[in-house]
C-alpha cells in the first residue's frame, strides 16, 4: 500500500496531522484522490469535479506547510461538497434537471468560504437528491450513488446527501459537507458507517446555500471520526479554538425514547444499539429509558397539520410548480412538496407554535440528559423495489427518516455515530442528540462514546 493510500484512508484530521508532518504532499493527496473521483470509483457520486480549484488549493497548503504556517490543522486537507451549497465559478445544480444550465456562484457559501480559509482544498460537488427533499438519496436526473458496503446488490446510500456520504465511504475523500432538513447528514452517515453531525439552527450560516426549508435547513459534515467534525464545525464558523472537550462516559446521563423512536427497528439495528447501551453502562453512563410523550405529541401534531417542509419548500419552487417544468422534476420529489400548496394559515401556525413549545418542553424533560436513539431504524435498503414501486419508496423513506425528523422538529444538535454491521455487512448508527445550541456538550459527549464503541470493537 503507498504512503497515498494509507494517508487518504485516514480522518479528516489524521490526514491534517500527516500532511502538516510532511509524511505527504497535499498536492501529489489531491492528484491522487482525483484521479480515484475521475475514474468513476464511485459511480454518480459527483455532479462536478473541481480538479483546477483543488490543485490551486493544494499547491496553496503546500507554500503553507512547506513554511510552517499552517491555516489550521485542516490545511490541504481534501474535502467534497454537497451541489447545494455555492463554490464561487461554479454551477450549484441542486442535483435538479432544471438548474443543469444555471449560472454559475458569483462567491462561495458562507460555510465553503469558511474552509477556504481554513486551507481545505475542494475535490468536487456531490450528487443528492433533487432539492435535498428526501431520506434515500435516489435521482433520476443525475444517477443514484450505491451504498459501497455491497458490492453485489445496489442500495441506498441515504439522503439527501448521498453523494456526500459515498465519497467519504468509498475513500475517494476523508470528509465531506452536507446539509439536513430531515435527517440528510444523519441517515446517510447511518447508511454508510460513517459520523454524522447535525448542527443546531443558526450555527452555521445558510448564506448561498440553496434551501429546502428556511425553518430546519441546517448545514453539517459527514466524516470518519467526531474529531472530524469537531475541526469542520470550527473551519465553517471562522473559529480558531474550540470549547469542546472529551467528556467521561461516567458524565453521561441519557435517556432513550421507548415511544416511536425504538419502534419497528430492524434485528440488526435492535441488537446492535442494545450492545451500545450495554457498554455504556459498563463504563459508568447513566442511562434510562422509559416513554416519550413528545414524541407521539409530534405525531399527532404533524398527522392533523402537516409538516413544516412542505409549505416552505412549496414557496421556494411554486415557479416550478405550477409550470410546465414541474414535468422535469423527480415525481417523488413533487409528490412531497405539493402538499404545501394546500395547506392553511391555520395549519402552519399550529406547526410552528406547536413546534416552539415542545421545544421548552422536551429541555424541560431532559434536565441535562441527552438522547440516544438508534439514528435509521433499518439499514440501507435496496434500490429495485424503491425505483419500482413509488408507495414503497414513500413508505421505507418516511421510516428512514422517522428518528431523525423528530431532531429537525425540535431543533435538537446530534451526532450519528456507527455502532456495528448487520447480517449482509451494512452499517447501523446509534443516535446521541441534546437540546438546542448545546452543541459544545454533545461533542465533547460524542468523542467519549466514539472511543467507548471503537474499544468494544477492538477487544
Amino acid at each position: 500500500m503507498s504512503d497515498l493510500e494509507k494517508v487518504s484512508k485516514l480522518t479528516a484530521a489524521g490526514v491534517g496531522r500527516a500532511l502538516a508532518a510532511g509524511e505527504v504532499c497535499p498536492v501529489a493527496l489531491a492528484e491522487y484522490l482525483l484521479a480515484k473521483a475521475e475514474a468513476d470509483v464511485a459511480p454518480h457520486a459527483f455532479i462536478t469535479i473541481t480538479r483546477e480549484r483543488a490543485l490551486r488549493q493544494a499547491a496553496a497548503a503546500k507554500a503553507r506547510l512547506d513554511a510552517g504556517r499552517p491555516a489550521s490543522a485542516l490545511d490541504g486537507v481534501p474535502i467534497v461538497i454537497k451541489d447545494l451549497i455555492d463554490l464561487e465559478g461554479e454551477i450549484t445544480t441542486a442535483a435538479s434537471d432544471l438548474l443543469r444550465d444555471a449560472p454559475p456562484a458569483s462567491e462561495d457559501a458562507s460555510c465553503a468560504a469558511g474552509l477556504e480559509r481554513a486551507g481545505m482544498v475542494f475535490l468536487g460537488k456531490t450528487n443528492l437528491t433533487e432539492f435535498a427533499f428526501s431520506g434515500l438519496g435516489l435521482n433520476p436526473h443525475f444517477g443514484t450513488p450505491h451504498n459501497p458496503h455491497d458490492k453485489t446488490t445496489p442500495r441506498a446510500p441515504g439522503g439527501s446527501s448521498s453523494g456526500s456520504a459515498v465519497a467519504v465511504a468509498a475513500g475517494i475523500a476523508p470528509c465531506s459537507l452536507g446539509s439536513d432538513t430531515g435527517g440528510s447528514v444523519r441517515v446517510p452517515s447511518s447508511f454508510n458507517g460513517l459520523v454524522g453531525y447535525k448542527t443546531s439552527e443558526g450555527r452555521i450560516d445558510k448564506g448561498g446555500v440553496i434551501p429546502l426549508s428556511v425553518s430546519l435547513d441546517t448545514i453539517g459534515p459527514i466524516a470518519r471520526s467526531v474529531e472530524d467534525c469537531i475541526l469542520i464545525d470550527m473551519a465553517m464558523r471562522g473559529a480558531s479554538t474550540s470549547d469542546v472537550r472529551a467528556a467521561a462516559l461516567s458524565g453521561l446521563r441519557a435517556y432513550i425514547p421507548e415511544t416511536v423512536a425504538m419502534e419497528d427497528l430492524d434485528p440488526a439495528v435492535a441488537a446492535n444499539f442494545e450492545a451500545t447501551v450495554k457498554m455504556l453502562t459498563v463504563e459508568g453512563a447513566q442511562i434510562e429509558r422509559g416513554p416519550m410523550p413528545i414524541f407521539a405529541e409530534i405525531g399527532t401534531i404533524t398527522a392533523a397539520h402537516g409538516i413544516l417542509t412542505s409549505p416552505e419548500a412549496y414557496l421556494e419552487y411554486a415557479h416550478y410548480l405550477e409550470g410546465p417544468e414541474i414535468e422535469r422534476m423527480d415525481r417523488r420529489v413533487v409528490a412531497r412538496m405539493m402538499p404545501g400548496k394546500t395547506m392553511l394559515a391555520k395549519d402552519v401556525l399550529a406547526v410552528q407554535q406547536g413546534r416552539t413549545r415542545l421545544q421548552a418542553e422536551l429541555a424541560t424533560f431532559l434536565r441535562g440528559r441527552m438522547l440516544l436513539m438508534p439514528t435509521t431504524p433499518n439499514t440501507a435498503p435496496e434500490i429495485a423495489p424503491l425505483e419500482a414501486d413509488d408507495a414503497a419508496f414513500h413508505t421505507m423513506n418516511l421510516r428512514g427518516l422517522r428518528n431523525t425528523l423528530l431532531g429537525n422538529f425540535l431543533n435538537t444538535p446530534g451526532v450519528a455515530l456507527p455502532n456495528g454491521r448487520d447480517e449482509n455487512g451494512m452499517p447501523t448508527s446509534v443516535l446521541l442528540s441534546s437540546v438546542a445550541d448545546d452543541d459544545t456538550r454533545l461533542l465533547g459527549m460524542a468523542l467519549a462514546v466514539e472511543r467507548a464503541i471503537a474499544r468494544a470493537y477492538s477487544a
